[in-house]
């Protein structure tokens, strides 16, 4: 009889009664047990928190900073609210331990009391961190723990976020600040170069104006030496002119009786000293003149350059504010005003001197033109003198007393005009240290104006290169900066959820309690056949093939559950139901395999087959983070490639990994049947160990 026929009778025996046919039924069904259900039960676990209570205490009682109210606290509260990820529970801290401690609640989540003030503090000269206190208690439930370490590492990470977009907010208004009060400093140096310019200028024509009053003064000084020592002439001549005139009158009046004779010896010699004395008066009376025009116009000039020079300093250094003169050329200005100012006085003395004796100058003026006009009239008349004595006689002492006069005049004169001249001689020393303080400062504003220009163009540049930024531009770079890098995930061949990724590991789990619980319910070995004397292969497949009909019934059934009742969305549905029959062909021989080499032990031995495949499967974590011998098992088991293969099928991705499998399971499943075929052969000869079994199940 062949195979299929011998599988078709072992299955009909399950039509026989209700008992079978219920134990079919359970068959067919057990692994939707294993497969359905586990999946179905942590389906979407992340998706379900908002149902975990957690404790929320917000302790915080704010801040203040530049003027704004902080709370810290309160925000959080609000977006842990929003977000919908735990049951929050705003609590006591009391309340809070507790419930942690006895399992009312998962964990708790803590805002200390300075938790806004901490913030807070990064405006201020000692900065602080806030931190979150979160209390979990692993005796409850370790994933849940897990699980919030994960979230309040979000929580952290967007309060840090916010704060710190507050402190670089501070920043770039204070970029803004320093530009605009750059941008002011730039159009004070602007004010400053033009300020300094004028002043530059001003110094230049105040140099020139001394150099002006530096001639002036030079003349008027030379004017005055000369003057003085014409006075000095005049008063050493005046005086021998009023010595001879008193002789002269002392000796005419003496011996008047004897002047007559006298005269007209004398007639010449008389003459030739009035004509002396006509000419010194008239002399006397030029120097007089010139003196009195210069006086007041080298007071004026000399003035009108102290003015000007007092005016300068007044502006540039006194004037309230900010001066557009550095200190140093303040400090050189000072003694140049004060020098300038001694010169006017010097020279306003001299021209008060000459004013004040203006009187007694035209008195001695007059007393000269007398003087001139009364010689020049005894010159004219001394060849006539012995004529008229009497007349002459009066003439002479009038002559004389007119000489003392003029005597006394020049010497007084000429004691003035020494005053004037060394005050004139001053004047024009000074006059001319102005001159040479002027040019300096003239050559300093010069280097003035030129630093004043680059300082300005600096700022100008500096300002240019400070950013300004708008509440716009603020608000996205601040967003940057809080957050500098953003993680880019970008996940290949996403699962859905927890069920979808589990689903590859709970699957062959299923089939493979399947197929170890079909082989309870059906022999391995066809004991027809057996009894026949089929040959062996036969006898392995007339064995197999009834499980593996059963298996592709339990496939079917289960991936109905799974795709319509629970959800699961394969990639390649087709594929993944046609792998699975493959899957549950290559598992039945294996099963099938050690139950009919191993006899009862043989169950034993699948149970541990599963145990090592699911420990070294990689179905959960990856297998590298199991220890060394999962690792060394991992590539011997069929499982392993299974799980790898319908994360392809179901998720998606190359499909290199499914046609290894197919090859691997291939092989186990002929490699399994070839054993089993090797286990009927041997079955066929009875051994005292069959008729009496060490162990019955």
């Amino acid at each position: 009889m062949r195979s299929p026929k011998l599988a078709a009778l072992e299955l009909r025996k399950f039509g026989r009664g209700r008992l079978p046919r219920a134990a079919l039924v359970a068959l067919l069904l057990l692994p939707l047990l294993y497969g359905a259900l586990y999946l179905w039960s942590f389906w979407d676990p992340y998706g379900r928190l908002d149902r975990l209570p957690v404790a929320l205490v917000n302790a915080d009682r704010g801040a203040t900073a530049d003027g704004k109210r902080i709370d810290a606290g309160d925000d959080i509260v609000s977006g842990l609210r929003d977000s919908e990820v735990f049951d929050w529970r705003e609590v006591s801290a009391e309340e809070a331990r507790a419930g942690v401690e006895d399992g009312r609640y998962y964990l708790s989540l803590t805002m200390p009391a300075d938790f806004s003030r901490r913030i807070a503090s990064s405006a201020g000269d000692t900065p602080e961190t806030g931190a979150l206190q979160v209390r979990t208690n692993d005796a409850n439930n370790y994933i849940v723990g897990q699980i919030s370490r994960t979230v309040f590492s979000e929580v952290r990470t967007a309060a840090s976020t916010n704060a710190s977009r507050s402190f670089l907010d501070r920043i770039f208004i204070s970029f803004s600040d320093i530009h605009g009060a750059t941008v002011k400093a730039a159009d004070g140096a602007d004010d400053l170069k033009g300020g300094i310019g004028k002043a530059e200028k001003g110094s230049k024509d105040l140099a020139d104006g001394l150099k002006d009053a530096k001639e002036g003064s030079g003349d008027l000084s030379t004017g005055l030496r000369k003057l003085d020592t014409g006075s000095g002439d005049l008063e050493d001549g005046s005086a021998r002119v009023a010595a001879g005139t008193q002789a002269l009158a002392d000796r005419v009046n003496g011996v008047a009786d004897k002047v007559g004779p006298f005269l007209k010896d004398n007639e010449k010699s008389i003459g030739e000293t009035a004509q002396f004395v006509a000419d010194s008066a008239g002399a006397i009376r030029e120097n007089l003149d010139a003196l009195e025009k210069r006086a007041p116009t080298a007071a004026k000039e000399a003035r009108e350059a102290s003015d000007r020079l007092t005016e300068l300093y007044r502006t540039r250094c006194e004037t309230t504010g900010t001066s557009p003169l550095p200190d140093t050329a303040c400090t050189d200005l000072k003694p140049a005003r004060d020098a300038a100012a001694d010169v006017a006085r010097l020279a306003a003395d001299l021209d008060t001197l000459v004013t004040d004796h203006s009187g007694a100058l035209e008195e001695l003026d007059g007393q000269l033109a007398t003087l001139q006009k009364q010689s020049q009239a005894l010159a004219d008349r001394a060849p006539h003198l012995s004529e008229d004595l009497d007349k002459a006689v009066t003439k002479i002492n009038d002559l004389n007393k007119g000489a003392g006069q003029v005597a006394a005049g020049a010497k007084k004169l000429h004691t003035g005009i020494g005053t004037a001249n060394t005050g004139a001689a001053d004047l024009d020393a000074g006059v001319g240290d102005l001159k040479t303080g002027a040019e300096d400062l003239s050559g300093g504003m010069f280097k003035l104006v030129d630093g004043s220009g680059r300082l300005a163009g600096g700022l100008h540049d500096g300002a240019e290169q400070i950013p300004d930024y708008d509440k716009q531009q603020r608000e996205d770079r601040t967003q940057v900066m809080a957050d500098p890098v953003q993680l880019a995930s970008q996940a290949l061949h996403k699962a859905p959820n927890y069920g979808t990724g589990f689903a590859p590991y709970f699957v062959p789990l299923s089939l493979w309690v399947g197929a170890m619980v079909a082989y309870m319910l059906i022999a391995p070995l066809n004991r027809r056949a057996l009894a026949a004397g089929a040959p062996a292969w036969r006898i392995a497949l007339a064995g197999w093939l009834p499980v593996l009909a059963i298996g592709v019934l339990q496939v079917l059934a289960l991936m109905a559950v799974l795709h319509w009742l629970v959800g699961l969305e394969m990639a390649r549905a087709a594929g993944t139901v046609g792998f699975l029959f493959l899957v549950t062909g290559c598992f039945a021989a294996i099963v099938q395999w050690l139950n009919a080499r191993f006899g009862a032990a043989g169950r034993i031995l699948v149970l541990a087959v599963l145990m090592l495949q699911l420990t070294s499967a990689g179905g959960t974590y990856p297998v590298q983070t199991s220890p060394g011998f999962f690792n060394a098992i991992h590539p011997f088991l069929p499982m392993s490639y299974v799980v790898e293969a319908l994360r392809r099928l179901i998720t998606g991705g190359g499909l290199g990994p499914v046609w290894q499998a197919c090859a691997v399971l291939l092989a186990f499943t002929a490699g399994a049947l070839a054993l089993t075929a090797v286990s009927a052969r041997r079955r066929q000869v009875w051994t005292l160990d069959r008729l009496h079994p060490e162990l019955s199940l």
